[in-house]
């Protein structure tokens, strides 16, 4: 079992953070803004960085912590519940957070190519910086299990897409065989940089906040971000920069949750296919996040990760892939043990837009209203009016 210690490793080189909030005033007195730089600039004291790294960035992070009152008055009890929204990303996914570290840091060992296995969000992610990068993307994803978004952008990127006869287990067990007999580098979670970037996220909820969350929910696939925001929120508590750590709440689909079950899953089935895997690759870190935080990890069916994904987009105008609504699934599965007058963050890994065919199906056809005459008295008795 990987040690907690391990896991909340930093490894600061003791530059400053900028303050995000700190604007120059200009001479007419309006103030001038300074634009966000990206992680590896906001946050370079605690991330493996030197004055002379060559920094890959899309000016990703900074995505905003939403209040969401629709989730938080179903719980009651004073308890308050945000969102922090990672589909607001430059490729749309919490992803970004880990590439722009991973490329960077390929980038500074002088690889020219870099590879993933991938069932949709960081073939994105890769491909994006990987161009940015100026370096080659090759992706590994199961065939017919990712979502349309997400291809499109992985091809348009200018990845090499290789799609297999199987699930995305099989395709990381291929992808870490290749990069260690071929010279391209591996940018899966199992490469460390990429937690180091990710943990990033829990250092934003904390300067949002003020302090860490009481709970930090957040949906599990493949383990690793459940991991990376453990790491930060025990970086900025050895800081001081809060006062205390969350219980890390993890939640998996039904049909495919090798944490809840305790052993890998064979064939993994949901239709929130961001986290359909079945054996993480980051499990042991994942078990030892659980423990160290008195956290849990339960199961949500697709019929309550819809019902939640629809709460968000429906009632709070906030449009999350299926995937990302587990975690709001899952809290609301669970509300009966939230503490009363609990701050919670629900961490929304990937953007409604990246799976739309999911969004098409499960919406109301009568709010669909086609083969309209175009008249304004057909349109008005349509409105209501």
């Amino acid at each position: 079992m990987t040690s907690t210690a391990a896991i909340a490793t930093a490894q600061p080189n003791n530059q400053p953070v900028p303050n995000r909030s700190d604007s120059q005033p200009s001479t007419n007195g309006r103030l001038l803004h300074q634009g966000w730089p990206g992680l590896i600039e906001a946050y370079r004291r605690y991330l493996p960085v030197t004055d002379s790294t060559p920094v890959v960035t899309l000016h990703e992070g900074n995505t905003p912590l939403i209040p969401v009152p629709a989730v938080s008055d179903r719980i009651g009890k004073g308890v308050k519940v945000f969102v922090k929204y990672d589909g607001l990303n430059p490729t749309g996914s919490f992803k970004d957070r880990g590439m722009t570290m991973a490329v960077t840091k390929a980038k500074e060992e002088g690889a020219e190519a870099v590879i993933c296995a991938s069932t949709g969000n960081t073939s994105a992610a890769a491909a994006a910086f990987a161009k940015r990068g100026r370096m080659k993307a090759f992706v590994v994803i199961p065939d017919g299990y990712v979502a349309m978004g997400k291809l499109a952008q992985a091809l348009m990127y200018g990845a090499e897409v290789l799609a297999i006869k199987g699930n995305f287990d099989r395709a990381l067990a291929m992808v870490r065989e290749i990069s260690d007999k071929y010279p391209v580098k591996l940018v899966n979670s199992v490469n460390p940089y990429r937690l180091q970037g990710q943990k990033t996220g829990a250092f934003e909820v904390v300067d949002a906040l003020g302090d860490a969350p009481d709970w930090l929910c957040i949906p599990v696939g493949n383990a690793g971000n459940i991991t990376a925001y453990w790491m930060g929120f025990c970086e900025y508590h050895q800081e001081g920069r809060c006062g205390k750590l969350p219980r890390m709440m993890g939640f998996q689909a039904a049909g495919s949750a090798p944490m809840v079950a305790g052993h890998p899953i064979e064939n993994p089935e949901t239709i929130a296919t961001a986290i359909r895997i079945g054996n993480p690759a980051s499990y042991d870190k994942a078990i030892a996040v659980r423990e160290a935080s008195q956290g849990a990890f339960n199961s949500v069916t697709d019929e309550e990760i819809l019902d939640a994904y629809k709460i968000l987009a429906g009632e709070e105008g906030v449009f999350c892939e299926p995937a990302s609504a587990a975690s709001v699934a899952g809290l609301l599965k669970v509300k009966d043990e939230v503490p009363a007058n609990a701050k919670i963050v629900c961490v929304l890994t990937g953007n409604g837009l990246k799976d739309p065919q999911t969004a098409i199906d499960s919406s109301s056809n009568a709010n669909y209203h086609q083969g309209l005459e175009a008249d304004l008295e057909t349109v008005a008795k349509v409105m209501g009016f």
